[in-house]
């Protein structure tokens, strides 16, 4: 599996500190930036991630409250970019709505919990069934 990892100036160290720890745990880590804590704006760092999610890829993402790179990355089809700020709710965005990107508030969480909530969305996979129907109709093809 493929990670990509993107960050504002805001989350840049705990993104930082995934890289690594990702890296240090095999998994194939891209690092789209930025690499510094010197003012950035996020969509930048959104729409770069968003369009290196396929199938065989997932994505971490991470500014100051998670909520302006969130938005940025929904925009784009096919993304469905959770906010998680707890093990459990990244696990059910992997179970229930099929997120391919896990997005942290990188002012509000540790480093500790970072790591395990990238972790809980790594593991989480989706179930499918009566949740199917719903991510269908998130992109509805228009008339």
């Amino acid at each position: 599996m493929k990670i990509f990892i993107a960050a504002d100036h805001a989350g840049y160290p705990i993104k930082y500190h995934l890289v690594n720890y990702l890296s240090k745990k095999g998994y194939m880590v891209y690092d789209l930036g930025t690499q510094s804590e010197e003012s950035v704006d996020y969509p930048d760092y959104g729409h770069a991630l968003a369009q290196k999610i396929d199938d065989q890829s997932i994505g971490i993402a991470l500014c100051g409250s998670g909520i302006g790179i969130s938005i940025t990355l929904n925009r784009h089809r096919n993304i469905r970019a959770a906010l998680c700020w707890n093990p459990t709710i990244a696990e059910l965005s992997r179970l229930h709505n099929d997120a391919n990107v896990c997005v942290l508030p990188g002012r509000f969480v540790t480093v500790l919990q970072a790591e395990a909530i990238v972790e809980a969305f790594i593991s989480g996979s989706f179930e499918g069934g009566r949740h199917q129907k719903r991510i269908e109709k998130i992109n509805p093809e228009m008339p």
